[in-house]
């Protein structure tokens, strides 16, 4: 019997598949860089980014694969239960170690729109940006993403505190 593919790597070829989508819309060529989750995934959240720039459409699946892949990220980052981190309505993942949240609305949430959150993993809008323009939401004494993103600092920028290389599957 043929082995099936993990989650994962069904994640990733959803990716994939969704990047070089959005790439042609933009009129540029497929992705050549690095098959490795990780760079696949910046590489896609900054197509999208470059297309909301450009004025068009993001790609609806491309935009959906990136929130869920970026939100698998952070969980895996900084595991626990104490914040909610919700992105509709493409995901909501649980975060950060605390009080545990097993009912109701948790004691912390953050809650943003896609485009915002992209934008918050790969570095083009910062944490204090995001929340004095009322772009995202945050309630509870441990709604302070602002240590934990970006996900991928830009070349030279200081690395967040409790980030590093991370596994995006």
């Amino acid at each position: 019997m043929a082995d099936r593919p993990t989650a994962a790597q069904r994640r990733h070829t959803a990716l994939r598949s969704a990047l070089d989508e959005q790439l042609s819309a933009l009129g540029e060529p497929p992705y050549t860089g690095p098959d490795l989750p990780p760079a696949v995934l910046e590489a896609c959240a900054r197509a999208l980014l470059r297309a909301r720039r450009g004025g068009r459409e993001p790609h609806r699946p491309a935009l959906k694969a990136v929130v869920r892949a970026t939100l698998a990220e952070l969980a895996a980052r900084h595991p626990g239960q104490a914040l909610e981190v919700r992105v509709p309505p493409y995901g909501a993942v649980q975060c950060l170690e605390g009080p545990r949240h097993t009912r109701g609305t948790p004691p912390g949430v953050v809650e943003t729109d896609p485009l915002t959150w992209t934008a918050l993993a790969v570095g083009d809008l910062t944490w204090t940006e995001a929340v004095d323009s009322r772009r995202v939401s945050a309630s509870g004494v441990r709604a302070d993403l602002a240590p934990m993103l970006p996900l991928w600092p830009r070349p030279g920028a200081p690395t967040p505190v409790g980030s590093g290389p991370g596994n995006s599957d």
